[in-house]
């Protein structure tokens, strides 16, 4: 690495980290915590769904009926913290806590 190209990442670095959380949005840190607990849950946790009717009537579920629940709450949870995150870009603090406390249920019931 030649050191005109050190220099700048080191500057980068410098000045780059202010700008970042200058533009952070009035959620960010709980976002970030949130993202951080998902991370560290363990391989049980994961986005949940309400129990479906067939499951009420007793029927059994296929290995292709769990599959698709699962694929369901996961695609469901993503669009709930990707509302966060878009409430959070528009400074809208009660939204975004709306939507954040909704990805916290949906991914910890």
């Amino acid at each position: 690495m030649t050191c005109k190209l050190a220099a700048a990442l080191i500057l980068a670095g410098i000045f780059g980290f202010p700008i970042a959380s200058a533009h952070a949005g009035p959620c960010t840190a709980e976002i970030e915590k949130f993202e951080k607990s998902i991370q560290e849950a363990g391989p049980g946790a994961g986005p949940s769904a309400p129990q479906s009717i067939g499951a009420q009537l007793s029927h059994q579920p296929t290995a292709e009926s769990v599959k698709q629940a699962e694929q369901r709450a996961r695609a469901g949870f993503a669009a709930i913290l990707a509302r966060a995150k878009k409430f959070d870009a528009e400074g809208k603090r009660a939204e975004c806590t709306e939507a954040l406390t909704d990805a916290k249920l949906i991914y910890f019931e």
